[in-house]
């Protein structure tokens, strides 16, 4: 999978699966058990920049490391994709930044100054937060790791999602008429990728992955999809790794379901530099402050 289709995917994922949560947290036992069987605690150390737990029942903001990683046998492979997404659980907001996986950072627990999407082959989701968390400067609550050659799957789990599309394009050997069209997985990630066509550049290509987003959400919580259910369960549990709890998963979707109709997407602006022949992401120090701000006042944190 190519790295630009990856951009909005996680968010995707993780949407999806609070959704999916929610609408049949009460009809169906195998829900408990793809849970539980996507859930690892242990991977991710309680954050030092919080004094005390999160407590999702009195709404207290969180984040949520969005890692999209290619493990191949024999290979920890890397966070090609990570993502950091923010929740105010007072105003039912959400935010999300994507921190380019060039991006020249100081490797947490390495002493070493690296590409940032290397902290995960390194030292796993563990290292890979600690890092974001030195670079933003803001905790890491909760981690969803995804095996990003598993997506299409989810997508196609639903059946295929509808979106109306505005202008016509063809990518990737995909064509995309004006109008209501269905997409499957794979040509919903084609739809997402598309930036260099659009008029609006990148602001447009947002729009695209917002729809499909949207998609998701509308046939996920179709009484329609119930059926397919059963393939979205086995799809998430072949391919998403999470420290939610069963119970902070159900709170998480009865608190904030939605803040899925309130994201807002960050950018992070830098430049591409090499150094000793290796490309960087260097972000300035002012740029840095300027987002950590962002989460920092979205979060209600100093």
């Amino acid at each position: 999978m190519g790295r630009k289709k990856r951009k909005i995917i996680l968010i995707m994922v993780l949407v999806l699966l609070l959704s999916v949560a929610g609408f049949i947290f009460s009809a169906y036992v195998s829900l408990h058990q793809t849970l539980n069987g996507i859930l690892n605690e242990s991977a991710l150390e309680k954050s030092e920049k919080r004094p005390q737990k999160v407590s999702l029942k009195n709404k207290d903001g969180f984040t949520v490391l969005l890692l999209g990683v290619d493990e191949r046998e024999g290979d920890k492979g890397r966070s090609d994709t990570m993502m950091v997404m923010s929740v105010n659980g007072q105003d039912h907001s959400l935010k999300v930044v994507s921190i380019p996986r060039d991006t020249r950072v100081n490797i947490a627990g390495k002493e070493k100054v690296d590409k940032i999407n290397h902290a995960y082959a390194f030292g796993g989701v563990n290292m890979s937060a600690k890092t974001v968390e030195e670079f933003l400067d803001i905790p890491i609550d909760y981690y969803v790791k995804v095996n990003m050659d598993g997506f299409k799957d989810m997508v196609d789990a639903v059946d295929g999602i509808s979106v109306n599309n505005v202008f016509a394009f063809s990518y990737d050997g995909a064509d995309f008429p004006t109008g209501n069209i269905t997409l499957n997985g794979e040509e919903a990630l084609k739809y997402s990728r598309m930036r260099y066509e659009d008029p609006q550049g990148d602001f447009g290509r947002q729009t695209r992955q917002r729809q499909i987003i949207q998609g998701i959400l509308d046939k996920g919580a179709s009484i329609d999809s119930m059926w397919s259910y059963n393939d979205i369960l086995s799809t998430l549990k072949k391919n998403i790794e999470t420290n939610m709890t069963i119970h902070e998963i159900k709170t998480i979707q009865k608190n904030d379901a939605v803040a899925s109709n309130n994201i807002k997407q960050e950018q992070i602006t830098g430049t591409g530099k090499r150094i000793n022949d290796i490309y960087y992401y260097l972000v300035p120090e002012e740029e840095k402050q300027r987002v950590s701000s962002i989460f920092k006042n979205h979060l209600n944190i100093n």
